[in-house]
């Protein structure tokens, strides 16, 4: 098992990844039309590279050689760390890939000086409690206009660090 930082010649592995784990993750939560919207807005390629060129960096979870998951984050000024996607392959969920790149992220932002760790989730993702889990807690609601009439619906979780 390996974490590696994707550089841009390779976002395509994340856009692949995302098309292959978004319908399993949302699609219980959000119809299939707007986890197509969100798809194309959040991971195509140019979206992916111009977030790369604003600052975030993306790091793939690989066994084998073979990507199971993907976590994407930013440094802000302000010295939090926002992690912008986190996802792993459904049929490896369970096996403690999302926790070992919550404990990267963690490591990471530690190693450059974060004083917290913060992100986004849907409210009605089942994902919020693995967050709790591990230790983020909601600190506040927020309801987001996407375009084309859809809204995320989501808690921002956060993890205070020492």
């Amino acid at each position: 098992m390996h974490i590696r930082e994707v550089n841009s010649s390779e976002l395509y592995i994340i856009h692949d990844l995302a098309e292959r784990i978004w319908p399993s993750a949302y699609g219980e939560i959000v119809s299939a039309e707007q986890i197509s919207y969100m798809l194309n807005w959040m991971y195509s390629t140019e979206t992916l590279t111009q977030q790369l060129a604003d600052g975030h960096h993306f790091f793939l979870f690989e066994e084998n050689g073979i990507p199971l998951g993907f976590i994407g984050i930013e440094l802000f000024a302000d010295l939090r760390l926002k992690i912008h996607k986190l996802y792993v392959l459904p049929e490896t969920q369970g096996k403690g890939i999302g926790k070992k790149l919550i404990n990267f992220a963690r490591e990471w932002a530690v190693h450059h000086g974060a004083k917290a760790i913060f992100l986004n989730v849907n409210r009605f993702n089942a994902a919020v409690q693995f967050y709790q889990h591990i230790g983020l807690t909601i600190i506040k609601t927020e309801d987001n206009e996407i375009g084309n009439g859809y809204l995320m619906e989501d808690y921002v979780m956060e993890l205070k660090l020492t």
